[in-house]
């Protein structure tokens, strides 16, 4: 079975970016410390190390809706990457349904809402909106959706569920453990988590594993394990988990992605190992060919 990291990023060095692939703007320049470690060759060499055969590039926000250095990663290694779009929900919903077309054409198998780059006050979920048009087409294309609640589930809670139960076929993938860290705000989100597990086509990554700890854990991150993995593979079942570093932001921290990788990797045994270090990920999103 392939080990596959189901969430990171790649954007240009600053050469790069100065050259060929500019970020969206000046506030979007990566922090000075990751500029020039995060090219995917860079991420090669971690990966390598760590032994991951594959990896799912979620278009980052530095680049915002511009695609081209994903895409051009994916093309310079089409074994290697596979890559996620950032959906653009200032288009009218039938520009961004195009949108999304043309992306899956190029090789996109994912789509990834940020629902802060929504309007303030508008939703992800509105029945006219561009939102639910691309989230329901995904449904059709087979193309699955992910969910980043950087400021916690509970804000998005009733938008996600209302996306839902309008298109129920449509596959939707929280990162990061839904973004419940180790205290009381996060241990009330979880719970939300967990309700959801009760719709089969409802996804969790287990990845960021250092943004979920609140206070109270650090690495190998026992507590995480314990009161975040442990239910969700209860409730989700290892068929519906999936590894994730958070690359380059993992190199930041203590174990940095060969520790992140191997953490995830030494929760969980057997068939349920094989599938939360790669299986999930290739079921929804293809097989990563070698």
């Amino acid at each position: 079975m392939s080990v596959i990291d189901s969430h990171l990023h790649v954007w240009a060095t600053a050469d790069e970016a100065s050259s060929k692939f500019p970020y969206d703007s000046p506030d979007q320049t990566p922090p000075s410390q990751l500029q020039n470690v995060a090219s995917p060759a860079a991420l090669l060499e971690q990966m390598n190390e760590a032994g991951v055969d594959g990896a799912l590039i979620v278009q980052p926000i530095n680049h915002k809706f511009d695609h081209s250095y994903v895409t051009n990663a994916m093309k310079e290694y089409p074994t290697k990457f596979k890559g996620v779009l950032l959906h653009d929900p200032s288009l009218s919903p039938k520009l961004a349904v195009e949108r999304l077309e043309e992306l899956v054409l190029a090789g996109f198998v994912g789509v990834r809402f940020n629902p802060y780059l929504w309007p303030e006050g508008k939703l992800m979920s509105e029945d006219d909106g561009c939102g639910l048009a691309v989230y329901k087409r995904c449904a059709e294309l087979k193309v699955p959706v992910g969910v980043m609640c950087f400021k916690g589930l509970g804000l998005h809670f009733d938008d996600i569920s209302s996306l839902i139960s309008k298109s129920p076929e449509t596959v939707l993938i929280f990162d990061h453990l839904g973004f419940c860290a180790l205290n009381a705000e996060g241990d009330e989100a979880f719970d939300q988590l967990l309700s959801l597990a009760k719709h089969p086509n409802v996804y969790v990554k287990v990845s960021a594993l250092f943004r979920n700890t609140g206070d109270s854990d650090v690495f190998p991150y026992d507590k995480v394990k314990s009161r975040r993995f442990i239910p969700l593979l209860a409730a989700f079942g290892a068929e519906r988990l999936m590894m994730g570093s958070d690359f380059p932001f993992v190199i930041e921290t203590e174990g940095s992605y060969n520790g992140a990788v191997n953490t995830v990797k030494s929760w969980v045994d057997g068939s349920d190992r094989d599938s939360v270090m790669g299986g999930t990920a290739e079921r929804l999103f293809g097989v990563w060919k070698s």
